[in-house]
């Protein structure tokens, strides 16, 4: 049985190991410019950027861009490259998560500032707009240091937009609402694979640009990053099962229990989608125990693969404890907890 104990020292452990601590010095210098530039755009515009807080560069906050940061690593990405792929990633975070929050009528903050709060899809806007410029220039302010040229920086620019366009036009088509439910591989290989996969490769487009590499050699680290994406997105659409359900939205639990063959489980879903969401449901686990350990052993299944495509063979052993993170991180502890013991 897993525990919050073990968990968190285990993470700690992760967190004080000399190539995290390495990891997290270049992430703060890459954030720390992000900022910089951020802040000098913002000003002109008679916006001010609150100063970044100490928690800003925390592990807990960047997991996903140390994840990132590492696959650079162990492709052998020379440091200084690195710091500026770990500014570069800020911005595409930026930009991923302006549009997220206007497609889902949210807001997460990417840049603290003194635009009225209430404004928030303005301030995704400004998000949106702010990330872009600075990592055009971020990789202007590499071309006159030489570290790249101008054509690479053109094509960095343009790489950039990519994968996230592919992405977000899976995004777009789900706006309107869906009619049908797709079968649970027909999620993951037309919907998940874009929604999130693939997103999880978008922070190499620029690195494949400007660096020299063997593209067959970082392919399992690609691959490593696509399938913990998918695992990432299953744990969502458990935590999301309700909003996508009344959103019409792809959902790969919901998939999975009008699929099954659980006369029980499909009926508690007919119900809740004949009252249009207004029968709340408080447990996922509890009215669709089947479905649910589908999901959780697939989720885990694809992060396993992911974290040891990932990680080199030295740092394996803490393939658990990250699965374990990013349960307690996206919010479904508590369901895969039950299935612990079947995992």
């Amino acid at each position: 049985m897993r525990t919050i104990g073990k968990q968190s020292g285990a993470m700690v452990q992760m967190e004080n190991m000399p190539a995290v601590k390495s990891l997290l010095a270049e992430l703060r210098s890459g954030l720390s410019n992000y900022w910089k530039v951020a802040d000098g755009i913002l000003r002109q515009s008679g916006v001010t950027l609150r100063a970044p807080q100490e928690d800003d560069f925390s592990f807990n906050k960047n997991f996903f861009s140390l994840l990132f940061l590492y696959s650079f690593h162990h492709a052998g990405i020379q440091k200084p490259r690195r710091i500026l792929y770990a500014a570069t990633l800020q911005c595409l975070r930026g930009m991923v998560t302006g549009c997220d929050n206007l497609l889902d009528g949210e807001y997460k903050q990417t840049l603290d500032t003194d635009i009225p709060e209430t404004g928030t899809r303005f301030r995704s806007v400004i998000d949106i707009m702010v990330s872009d410029r600075v990592l055009f220039q971020l990789l202007l302010e590499a071309c006159r240091r030489q570290e790249i040229n101008l054509n690479q920086a053109i094509e960095a620019a343009a790489g950039s937009m990519k994968t996230m366009t592919r992405s977000g036009v899976q995004e777009a088509s789900e706006e309107a609402g869906i009619t049908t439910i797709l079968t649970p591989d027909d999620i993951l290989q037309t919907v998940h694979h874009y929604k999130t996969g693939i997103l999880f490769k978008c922070p190499w487009d620029i690195p494949l640009v400007v660096e020299d590499l063997d593209e067959s050699e970082i392919a399992p680290l690609l691959e490593g990053l696509y399938c913990i994406g998918m695992g990432c997105q299953i744990m969502d659409d458990m935590v999301d099962f309700m909003s996508d359900l009344e959103r019409k939205r792809h959902n790969f639990l919901v998939s999975l229990i009008h699929h099954s063959s659980n006369p029980l489980e499909k009926n508690r879903l007919h119900e809740l989608v004949d009252t249009g969401g207004r029968q709340q449901l408080t447990d996922p686990a509890k009215d669709f125990p089947d479905s649910v350990i589908k999901a959780s052993k697939t989720s885990h299944r694809f992060l396993e693969n992911g974290l040891n495509l990932l990680f080199s063979e030295e740092h394996r052993f803490l393939v658990e404890p990250s699965i374990q993170f990013l349960e307690k991180r996206i919010g479904v502890s508590h369901l895969c907890r039950r299935q612990d013991n079947e995992i």
